[in-house]
C-alpha cells in the first residue's frame, strides 16, 4: 500500500473499501512507472537540451546542455534517480511530463514529451524544466 495511514483513513471515510483503496494504490504505482518511462524517452536521444535551471556560473535564463542522461527507478509512488548533464550530475527526487505533442507516425506514433519538469536534489534543491526546443520553456 502506497498511501500513508491518514490517506487510507480519508479514503475509507469517503466510502472506499480496502479493495478499492488497494486498486487505487496499484494504479498510482502504474502511473508513476509510465511517467518514468516517458521521462527516460525524453532524455534517450542526443542533445542539446534546454532548461530553466539556475546555474552559479551563468546569468542566462535558458541553459543549453549538450548532453543529458537520466537513470530512474520507481517504488510505489516514488520516482527517484540521477540526472547527468555535461559532466556533472544531480539526484532526481520526482518528475513529470508538462506538455506532450503527437509523435511522427513513422516513429511509432503516440505522444512525445516536449516539456518535462524534474524535482532535483542536492546542489540544485528545486524544480527545473527541460525541453528539446528552447521556445518550449
Amino acid at each position: 500500500m502506497h498511501f500513508d495511514r491518514r490517506t487510507q483513513r480519508a479514503l475509507r471515510e469517503a466510502g472506499l473499501d480496502a479493495d478499492a483503496i488497494a486498486g487505487a494504490s496499484d494504479r498510482v504505482a502504474e502511473l508513476v512507472a509510465e511517467d518514468a518511462d516517458r521521462l527516460r524517452g525524453f532524455f534517450a536521444s542526443s542533445g542539446p537540451y534546454y532548461s530553466d535551471m539556475e546555474l552559479a556560473h551563468s546569468t542566462a535564463e535558458t541553459q543549453e546542455h549538450p548532453t543529458a542522461d537520466i537513470d530512474l527507478f520507481t517504488h510505489g509512488s516514488d520516482l527517484r534517480g540521477y540526472l547527468s548533464l555535461d559532466g556533472w550530475g544531480v539526484p532526481v527526487e520526482g518528475g513529470r511530463v508538462l506538455r506532450a505533442a503527437e509523435a511522427d507516425d513513422s516513429k511509432g506514433g503516440g505522444e512525445r514529451p516536449v516539456l518535462v519538469e524534474l524535482s532535483l536534489g542536492e546542489t540544485v534543491h528545486g524544480r527545473a524544466r527541460f525541453a528539446r526546443d528552447p521556445e518550449e520553456l
